[in-house]
This record gives C-alpha cells, sequence and structure tokens, in this order.
C-alpha cells in the first residue's frame, strides 16, 4: 500500500513539475512575444537604435522551438545593414551561425553583406557579365523581329499606298480603311487580339507569328501613308511626261515617280524603323523573350537595376547604329539631287 501510495506520489510531483516548465516556457514565450511587439513599435517610428537594443534582449535557450532567437538575430542584422554598419550587420548573422552552422538565412544574408562591401564598380562588372548573356539572348531576338518588319513592312507599305491612290474606288477604300483601323488602335491592343483574342475564333498563332503579324500590319499601315504622301508630292507632270513617251501608268510609276519618292521618304521612313525598335518591347507582353521580356525576367529574379541599364544601353546602341545608316541612305538616295 506504500509503495503504490509513494508511485502516485512521484508521478503527481513529475507531473506537477512538466506543468511549471510548461507555463514558464509560454510566459517566457510571452514575454518575447512582447519584446518584438515593442520592436516593430520603436521601427515603425524610424527608431532603429532602440529597436535593436530590444531585440539584443531576446537570448538563446535550448529547445527553442519558437525560433525567437534566430528571429532576433537576423532582425538585428537586417537593421544594422540598413544603418550601413556591415560589422555588427555580420556579428548577428555570425551568432545564428554559431548555434546553427547550417542556418540558410544566415549564409545568404553574409554572402550578401559580403557583396555589398565590395567597390561599387566591381559589382557592376560583375552584374554585367552575369546579366549579358542573356540579354545578348534578347536582342538577337529583337534585332530578327525588326529585319524581319523592314523587309515586310515597306513591300506592304507600296501596295496600300499604290491602292489608296487608285482610281478604282473599292480598292482606294479597302486601303483607306486599313489605315484607319491599324493606325486608329494602339499595337499593343492589336498584339493582344491577334494573340489572345483569335484563338477564341479558333485561329491560333505562336508567339513569334503573332509579332511578326500584329507588327508588320501596323508598320505597313503607317509605311502606306507615308509613301501615299511621297508619290503624291511628285509634279503629276512627271506622269503625263512618262505616258507621253509610252510608258504605262505602272512602268512611269517604277522608272519615274517611285524612284524620286526615295530622298523624302528616307526621314520619316528611317524615324519609323528606329520607332520600330523601342516598338517590339510591347511583344514582351504575348510571352515573347526578347530583349525586354529578358531583361524584365532578370530584374524581377534579382531586383537588380543593372539589368534595365544594360538593357537600354543596348536600345540605344541599336537606335544609334540605325540612324547612322538611315542618315548614309539618306545622302546616297539624294545625291542625284545635291548635284
Amino acid at each position: 500500500m506504500k509503495f503504490f501510495t509513494g508511485r502516485v506520489v512521484k508521478r503527481a510531483i513529475l507531473l506537477f513539475s512538466c506543468l511549471l516548465l510548461l507555463l514558464a516556457s509560454v510566459c517566457f514565450a510571452k514575454d518575447y512575444d512582447q519584446l518584438f511587439t515593442d520592436a516593430n513599435d520603436a521601427m515603425a517610428q524610424g527608431d532603429l537604435p532602440a529597436a535593436i537594443a530590444l531585440l539584443k534582449k531576446v537570448e538563446f535557450e535550448k529547445g527553442d522551438e519558437s525560433g525567437a532567437f534566430v528571429r532576433s538575430r537576423m532582425q538585428i542584422a537586417r537593421l544594422q545593414f540598413a544603418l550601413k554598419d556591415m560589422e555588427q550587420a555580420s556579428s548577428a548573422a555570425k551568432e545564428v551561425l554559431a548555434v546553427y552552422p547550417d542556418n540558410s538565412e544566415a549564409l545568404n544574408f553574409l554572402a550578401s553583406v559580403k557583396q555589398e562591401q565590395k567597390p561599387r564598380y566591381k559589382v557592376f562588372i560583375e552584374d554585367c557579365l552575369r546579366f549579358l548573356p542573356q540579354l545578348l539572348k534578347g536582342a538577337v531576338m529583337t534585332i530578327t523581329l525588326v529585319v524581319c518588319i523592314i523587309l515586310i513592312s515597306p513591300i506592304g507599305g507600296l501596295l496600300i499606298a499604290l491602292g489608296r491612290i487608285s482610281t478604282f474606288k473599292p480598292v482606294s477604300a479597302i486601303c483607306w480603311f486599313f489605315i484607319w483601323l491599324f493606325r486608329g488602335t494602339p499595337l499593343l491592343l492589336q498584339l493582344f487580339f491577334i494573340y489572345y483574342g483569335l484563338p477564341s475564333l479558333g485561329i491560333t498563332f505562336k508567339p513569334f507569328t503573332a509579332a511578326i503579324l500584329g507588327l508588320g500590319l501596323n508598320y505597313s499601315a503607317y509605311l502606306g501613308e507615308i509613301i501615299r504622301g511621297g508619290i503624291q508630292s511628285i509634279e503629276h507632270g512627271q506622269m503625263e511626261a512618262a505616258k507621253a513617251i509610252g510608258m504605262s501608268y505602272w512602268q512611269a510609276m517604277r522608272r519615274v515617280i517611285i524612284p524620286q519618292t526615295y530622298k523624302r521618304l528616307m526621314p520619316p521612313i528611317g524615324n519609323e524603323f528606329i520607332a520600330l525598335i523601342k516598338d517590339t518591347a510591347l511583344v514582351s507582353t504575348i510571352a515573347m523573350v526578347e530583349l525586354m521580356r529578358s531583361a524584365d525576367q532578370m530584374f524581377n529574379a534579382y531586383f537588380n537595376v543593372t539589368a534595365l541599364i544594360l538593357a537600354a544601353l543596348i536600345y540605344l546602341l541599336f537606335t544609334t547604329i540605325f540612324t547612322f545608316v538611315f542618315e548614309k541612305i539618306e545622302v546616297r538616295a539624294g545625291i542625284y539631287e545635291n548635284r
């Protein structure tokens, strides 16, 4: 009987001790919760040193399942980093590693501190070497789009211009409607309709095909109006003289009228193609991976503005080259008029 009573007493004492430990841990956790709350209030008021002092009161305890120690030290590290005190920031992260050597958050933080302590020019060079390969791949796709549109849109624009000035009213009306539609609606809307809208009608295009179609139609409409203006700027007597020597309408257009428009057409057409380089960025909205899309993906992945700066420099390089080339073509096209 005494043995049985003794066992009951021991179990009761053990149970009571466990309850005391549980209550103590709960109270301890509540104290830490209050510390974190006070630290957050101090940060909200902009008093970062006070927040750091409060967080330092959190001490390491074995079996700390709440992670209060790690949480406090990493918050201290981030605050010290914001205050540009890299030594104290590293020290807080190392406190975590001293207890948990494999803590990935602390390891990544120390790597960020080390990166921040490098000279700015070295960081920029490293970022350039990291981002450039992917950006250059996107740049190749951008140039591919530009070259395709440069080959397609002048042909489409010439046909539209000839149809626009045609004496056959139905053809002229159709060409007028085409120009009115594609000049009067945003290019982005046109790309969306081709890539996202047409599939509802059973017509599906791959991103590259949709980009070529959207840009080609849009720029053909703009070039059509530019070419029409260039043709109609030639004196009507030129056509009459060509017909007087036995040329047909189309022969006169091909041999007399259109060659005289080259000098006048080069500046506006050059401007359109330079604008085209920048407009290719819009195809990134239809899952086309070109220069802008590549830069956007890397910026979202690394939150590093260097990717956007490099993309801007590549666009500037392309527009500079195209400007120089079209200036040379313009001079070449007007060589006989300058004599």
